[in-house]
């Protein structure tokens, strides 16, 4: 399913957005202002503060927006401009695919190897990453897939809708970028410094366990996908991703060169899309520049499953139940209004699209191995949890 930038399908929300460009394309900077790029990577939040923008600069940022926006086709779930109008906490679904890297192309049209859902609280001044595995299983127009499909299948709003589904809660926007991209990003920031949490050797990186190192784009993007060497696997390796994006949300503060910024921008204009308007970076401007200060992250884990010759994640009702509520806290909404019970059956979704990637249905599962134990500290908490539907989706 492909999805395009005309008007065909578009909501209210989006067609308005049209028409507010048309009648005022030259809006006007304030003098001095201070800005947040809330520029959202695949990888991660890109939050970009502290750095006064002149006229060139700050119409270089719209016209990004502009390029990069791309709406779902599909109604929201809630009533989105108002939530960031009045500040409220807000949910985006961060998806990264590998084309544009590894020498592939630059269709958008990869499976999502990468997919966070980011929680954004400004009367917290918190933010939250919560990494999906991508090998967990939903059931998409009748048949069991990884979630990793879901964007093949049936577009953005197909990988939000399976997201929603799989934890019950909304997901207010998206944000795609192209992994090849995220080298080309972190090169215009003049690299990332992390601290590693192991020794290895893969591709353009090098690192020791706790020697603090200074990575390039490509190092980066090796630190990032790595897992066969990693005790954890799939989930050491989004351990890493999540710290390759706090890197970047706390070294932000330093691009207060303009040419930095121009740069950026550019490379996101041309590996990004996303349903955020440049009105609402406008808003995200005024209400949540200090959104960022404080950051936890989470893993949605499962059990090794083997499913008609498929190896899969399995996340129990338990633990999708214990993610659901986390992320529903975050967002200042209701957790009485759900229970364990609605999160018995597999995350099931339509897409309409009538294809489909991984077959089979969800019959015949042997479970291989179960990874149970929850961590939880203040910088990162690994909750388990299974596979997939609700029955009810109460916001």
């Amino acid at each position: 399913m492909s999805e395009n930038n005309n008007d065909n399908g578009m909501g209210p929300r989006e067609r308005r957005y049209r028409q507010q460009q048309q009648r005022n394309p030259h809006l006007k900077p304030h003098k001095q202002r201070t800005w947040l790029v809330g520029l959202l990577i695949a990888l991660g939040v890109l939050l970009v503060a502290g750095a006064y923008w002149g006229t060139k600069t700050w119409n270089a940022a719209k016209d990004t927006m502009n390029t990069t926006f791309q709406a779902t086709g599909a109604s929201k779930s809630r009533n989105v401009d108002a939530v960031i109008k009045q500040g409220k906490p807000f949910s985006i679904l961060l998806l990264g695919t590998d084309t544009g890297a590894l020498g592939r192309g630059k269709d958008f049209s990869a499976r999502t190897d990468t997919m966070i859902i980011a929680t954004i609280n400004p009367k917290k001044e918190s933010m939250s990453l919560t990494s999906i595995p991508r090998d967990t299983q939903v059931m998409i127009d009748g048949q069991s897939q990884k979630i990793n499909a879901a964007y093949t299948i049936g577009g953005a709003s197909g990988a939000v809708k399976s997201v929603e589904k799989l934890v019950n809660v909304p997901i207010d926007f998206y944000a795609l970028i192209n992994m090849g991209g995220l080298k080309q990003i972190i090169n215009a920031m003049g690299g990332v410094t992390i601290t590693p949490k192991m020794t290895f050797k893969y591709g353009h990186v090098n690192v020791k366990k706790g020697v603090k190192t200074k990575l390039s784009g490509a190092a980066a993007l090796d630190y990032s996908r790595m897992r066969y060497s990693d005790p954890l696997g799939d989930y050491g390796r989004q351990k890493r991703q999540r710290q390759i994006i706090m890197a970047m949300v706390s070294q932000s503060n330093s691009l207060g060169s303009i040419a930095n910024i121009e740069k950026i921008t550019k490379q996101l204009s041309n590996n990004m899309r996303t349903d955020l308007t440049w009105n609402d970076m406008v808003t995200l401007d005024t209400k949540y520049k200090n959104a960022s200060h404080h950051a936890k992250t989470y893993t949605l884990q499962g059990t090794d499953a083997t499913i008609n010759g498929l190896s899969y994640q399995v996340a129990s009702a338990s633990q999708r139940y214990k993610i659901s509520k986390e992320l529903r806290t975050q967002l200042q909404l209701s957790t009485s209004s759900i229970s364990e019970a609605d999160f018995t059956d597999t995350a099931s979704v339509t897409t309409g699209s009538g294809s489909s990637s991984d077959s089979s249905d969800s019959a015949s599962t042997t479970t291989d191995a179960t990874q149970s134990s929850t961590q939880q500290t203040t910088t990162d908490s690994t909750t388990t949890q299974d596979a997939t539907t609700t029955k009810d989706t109460r916001y």
